[in-house]
């Protein structure tokens, strides 16, 4: 056959596909407004992962607020402003936190919202319980904030939300939780998988973290006139909590560096920086060493080299402004029997700005992925450890903390100090795990069922059982308070809901908050720091009030109050 025969026998055929293609080539140019390369609609695959990443920042130990609140909770200590109680209202790691809460809950509600529609309800569940623990945190920082109204200018076009009341927030925060427990529960839609970084897509881990955190909130209101009895002894009555430290609510850092630093952002503030500003805290460490009188006094913490790295050996003049022609270490704070170096609280003493770099104590592996303190005292670096260790926010030992505390109230039934003990087994099984994870090259003994723990442990169920009710509510949270170190946001909600543990007044007559003694303390006024001065919510941010036509005045944030703050 010719060619021209073969041309004309399909040139129908020709024809056709010749039509198909120009209708093809013409759709996809004239639809101008379609980048098919970048999608405008994310999947949930990612807007979980995202959210969960941006999660990890908001009230991370020194990310944002965390960086003001280890410092009222005296865990740290800092040159800074949060010295001396004293964040303003144009702070930027308060500003940032405020910003990033709403970013997050933005991308919440856009999750929400696609997941709903697309019928992927375990996707709707977790973004639910998202939101019930940002908003919660929100509230508990700085009380009023928007919520109603909030992120949700795409679909109403509200650009100034209103203010709501925190205790409505509150109770639709708990309603929030049922509904998400619900959905996470439901067949309809695909399951989550590993672009859920906290939990791996287990829905039975997320609704027990939903009923702990739920009770967390009750804890924390059950003082209020309008408690919620009911919903309380429902809760209690299912009974589906977290059954081990696997259960922990946490986001697992790494070692991975590029493309972003994945390490824990302690880790990076502390060993991997040129701009170190936050130091260990002397009260934080001297309670850890039995040295306070009033708590522990006699009984030293196992924990002490998990918790913190001194890199000078005990006895060793600190090389970076000790004055060896007079004998003078020129240090705010050093106790020389064991290397810890640091600067006090509200110090104002001649040595509290030098630089002391190669002399300071570096945070542990257990809080930090840090270096754990084996006697080397070697100068630390960005190299000298892995910095893997998580972020915790809400625990197992953290649970049973909060059981103690509601058997001590009455809340619910059982043996308190069986309970403590109980939730201190935790906190050390809690180190070791960490430790494991850590990839560390050292070799760093296992806590659990040591001596030097089990006498401990049995020291302070001891001291515990000879207090007095307030004693023994003093001992439940100063031991919380030890082993959370790291997540300074409950430590300060615990704080202002009992009153404990009993922080440093550095006004005070006592000596204990200073070895040396020698530096003075600012008077602020007749009455002490803490009754005057400390924060009991945070400004809210200068910048929200100003671009928002519907935001309150200013607060006073040394009289302003949580709702459930009763005390």
């Amino acid at each position: 056959m010719k060619l021209f025969d073969i041309i004309n026998k399909n040139k129908g055929k020709l024809v056709i596909a010749s039509a198909a293609m120009l209708v093809l080539s013409c759709s996809e140019y004239l639809d101008v407004d379609t980048d098919t390369d970048n999608p405008t609609v994310a999947p949930l695959t990612q807007l979980l992962s995202g959210i969960e990443v941006d999660l990890n920042n908001t009230n991370n130990f020194l990310n944002y607020t965390g960086s003001i609140l280890q410092v009222y909770t005296h865990q740290m200590t800092v040159r800074e402003e949060q010295d001396q109680y004293g964040t303003k209202v144009d702070n930027i790691n308060m500003k940032n936190d405020w910003d990033n809460t709403y970013l997050t809950l933005t991308n919440i509600e856009t999750l929400i919202a696609q997941a709903t529609e697309s019928g992927d309800m375990q996707y709707v569940g977790i973004a639910q319980m998202l939101k019930a623990y940002s908003m919660s945190t929100a509230v508990d920082l700085w009380g009023d904030i928007p919520y109603s109204e909030a992120a949700q200018l795409a679909s109403t076009g509200i650009k100034s939300p209103k203010f709501d009341d925190q205790k409505e927030i509150y109770a639709a925060i708990l309603a929030l939780i049922d509904t998400a427990k619900g959905n996470m529960a439901s067949p309809d839609g695909q399951t989550p998988g590993s672009d859920d970084l906290i939990y791996g897509g287990d829905m039975d881990k997320w609704i027990r973290f939903a009923n702990t955190f739920k009770l967390k909130l009750y804890n924390q209101t059950r003082l209020t006139p309008d408690f919620d009895q009911a919903g309380f002894d429902a809760l209690i009555t299912e009974n589906n909590f977290f059954d081990s430290i696997d259960d922990d609510f946490q986001f697992n850092q790494t070692n991975k560096l590029s493309p972003t630093d994945e390490r824990n952002k302690f880790f990076l503030e502390s060993y991997n920086s040129t701009q170190f500003s936050t130091y260990m805290s002397p009260w934080f460490y001297e309670i850890l060493k039995g040295m306070n009188p009033t708590i522990h006094n006699g009984n030293p913490d196992p924990r002490i080299p998990y918790y913190f790295y001194n890199q000078l050996a005990p006895g060793e003049f600190p090389p970076d402004q000790g004055d060896t022609a007079t004998g003078d270490p020129k240090a705010d704070y050093w106790d020389a029997s064991t290397g810890f170096f640091s600067i006090r609280f509200g110090s104002t003493g001649p040595n509290r700005d030098f630089s002391a770099e190669n002399s300071y104590t570096y945070p542990g592996i257990f809080p930090a992925g840090g270096r754990y303190d084996d006697g080397g005292a070697q100068v630390q670096s960005g190299t000298t450890a892995t910095g893997i260790a998580p972020h915790r926010i809400l625990t197992y030992d953290e649970f049973l903390y909060i059981q103690a505390e509601l058997m001590l109230a009455g809340k619910i039934t059982g043996d308190p100090a069986a309970k403590l003990q109980e939730a201190m087994e935790a906190s050390f099984e809690k180190v070791d795990q960490v430790v494991a994870r850590n990839l560390t090259s050292q070799d760093v003994p296992v806590l659990t069922g040591s001596a030097e723990v089990t006498s401990f442990i049995a020291n302070v169920i001891t001291e515990f059982n000879a207090g007095s009710a307030a004693k023994k509510l003093e001992v439940v949270m100063t031991q919380k308070w030890v082993a959370t170190f790291g997540d300074p946001a409950d430590q300060y909600n615990d704080y202002r809901r009992t009153g404990y543990p009993v922080l440093a007044n550095p006004d005070g007559p006592s000596p204990e908050y200073q070895l040396n003694n020698g530096d003075g303390f600012p008077i602020i006024d007749s009455q002490t720091v803490l009754n005057n001065d400390y924060q009991f919510s945070l400004f809210w941010p200068q910048s929200e009030l100003n671009a928002n036509q519907n935001a309150p005045a200013q607060k006073n944030p040394g009289t302003y109050k949580i709702f459930w703050d009763v005390n």
